[in-house]
Parts: structure tokens; sequence; C-alpha cells
């Protein structure tokens, strides 16, 4: 299987959570957000935001919940509405690039429910968060061509089978 493990770091920080709630967020706002951050609506940058936009809007799948964390207190709020407080945060242990990997041996479930969060390609911090009804979480070892070791999360419906 061939990942291609791009980093999302640009430079991001959280805003304020009463800033960040202010702030228009979403594609039919798209001219107000360019002038927010004083783009220009063909740039590059306004590309990305316009894309992100969108895929924050598609609908959701049936029993899934989706959420835009703008703020470290809404991110907070979500996880804890689905999970309740008492959490554990997990993430990906891999290095970013493209190389094949194979699945290493010691694959294990780590929970029976879970909020998904993917950082996004904003301006401030901004992550896309959802769940799903009937999934379960799993640990998957990795071992890349060029030897390196990785661990990745996945997610998948429970089962009889899982």
């Amino acid at each position: 299987m061939k990942l291609n493990l791009a980093t999302t770091t640009n430079g991001a920080v959280f805003l304020p959570h009463q800033v960040a709630e202010s702030m228009p967020f979403s594609s039919n706002k798209l001219p107000e957000i360019l002038n927010w951050f004083s783009l220009k609506e063909k740039s590059t940058e306004a590309e990305i935001i316009k894309k992100e936009q969108e895929e924050c809007e598609e609908p959701a799948m049936e029993g899934e919940a989706r959420y835009r964390a703008t703020s470290l207190e809404s991110l907070i709020h979500f996880r804890t509405s689905k999970l309740g407080r008492n959490v554990n945060v997990l993430t990906n242990e891999v290095k970013t690039g493209s190389q094949e990997y194979e699945f290493g041996v010691g694959m294990k479930k780590v929970a029976d429910k879970s909020v998904v969060c993917h950082k996004m390609n904003y301006p401030y911090v901004v992550f896309y968060c959802h769940t799903f009804t009937k999934t379960r979480t799993y640990m998957i070892p990795l071992v890349g061509a060029d030897g390196t070791k990785a661990k990745a999360m996945a997610c998948g419906l429970q089962s009889a089978q899982c």
C-alpha cells in the first residue's frame, strides 16, 4: 500500500474562541473570508480556502456526525459531547512523505467509539472532526520500504467479523 502523508503544518495557530466564532466560515461567505485575510479571489490561498469550505459542507454519510472546530474550546466541546469527559487522545505516528508501507504485526483495537479530527489547510487552525456510529478504532503498525516503523489509526465498522 502506498501512502502519501503530507504535512499540514503551515504555521497556523488557534484563534481565541470569541474571535473564531465571530469569523465567517461558509462557502457563501467566501468574499468576506478572503477580505478578512486580505486575499485576492484568484490566489492560490483563496482556492485552498474555497476547497476546504466545500469539503466541510459535503453532506454527512449515514450514521456520521460532522463538525468543524475553529477554536480549541469548540474542539474540546465536540469531543466531550460525543465521548464524555474520560477520553484518550491518540495520533498517527508517521513521518510525512510518500513511500510504500506494509502492515506490520500487532494490530490492536483501541476504542469502540471515537472522534476523528483532521487539521485543515486554513489560515488559522481549523479541524474537520467526525464520528460514526458503530465503528471501532484500531492502531495498525506499518513498516516503510526504507525500514521506517510507523503507527496509524484506522476506523472500521463493527460487525461479527471484527
